[in-house]
Formats: structure tokens, sequence, C-alpha cells
């Protein structure tokens, strides 16, 4: 046989070997699906623990919910899904009061939810937050 059928052969066994991994990395990086196979954010009230976990100025990730919750100087509380905007990746770092997300780069303002570096362009969803007998309880914005 020709070196060159043989070399052509090996080229697309090597293709055909490396369409699987291609379309598990594409999978990871695309929005959720509607059988909610992906990260998803809260679909009910959720109990995140201590009201005083929070600081004044400052913002806790609770990535078991995919949920964030800051506290401005006055004490009101915020909170939003950690679902990034861009691709539907959960959220897993929280640096000060900036959420990035692992999958493109996308950094977030924890304390408005608004985009603060590309690829992502709309906001983070906002959910309802309150504090009850001194725990934080977050959902669905209603």
């Amino acid at each position: 046989m020709p070196a060159c059928s043989s070399a052509s052969r090996r080229t697309v066994l090597r293709g055909a070997a490396a369409a699987p991994v291609a379309g598990l990395a594409l999978a990871a990086c695309s929005a959720p699906d509607d059988d909610g196979s992906s990260a998803s954010a809260a679909t009910e009230a959720v109990d995140l623990g201590k009201e005083s976990e929070v600081a004044k100025g400052g913002a806790k990730l609770y990535r078991d919910h995919n949920v964030v919750v800051s506290r401005d100087q006055d004490g009101g509380l915020k909170a939003y899904s950690t679902i990034c905007t861009h691709a539907g990746c959960p959220i897993n770092k929280l640096e000060g009061t900036t959420l990035i997300c692992p999958c493109h780069g996308s950094r977030f303002d924890a304390v408005t939810g608004k985009v603060v570096a590309a690829p992502a362009t709309e906001p983070l969803t906002e959910l309802a937050v309150k504090a009850t007998d001194g725990r934080i309880v977050a959902g669905p914005a209603n």
C-alpha cells in the first residue's frame, strides 16, 4: 500500500478518535438543556445558612445552591443566580465581590449582578432573598 494512502487513513482515524472528545468539550460549554441536565438556579426557596455569614459590604458564594448573596453597608441583602448568562456554566469562584466563571472568564459584580468582563453580556438573574430568624433564605424572584 502506498505511503500516501496510509497517511490519509491515519488522518481519518485521528479525526474520528478526536470527534467524540470535541463533542464533549462543546457540550460542556453549551447552555442548559430543557431536561435540566446542566446546573440550574434555585427553583424554590432554600435556607442558605446564618445571616451573620455575609458581612456588610461583602458577599458569600453558595456553590451547592448556585447562589451568591451580598450585603450592602446598610445591611440590605441581594441574591443572584450564579449560572453564567454566557454559556450556562455554574460560577464557582468569588474574589472579594467579583464572581468569575470558570468556562470562559466572564466576571460579574456580586452586589449588582452586572457583567464586569465579557464574554457574558447579560446580568445575572436576581433572586428573592430575606433574613428570617437569623437565617438567609433565597429563591426565585416573585
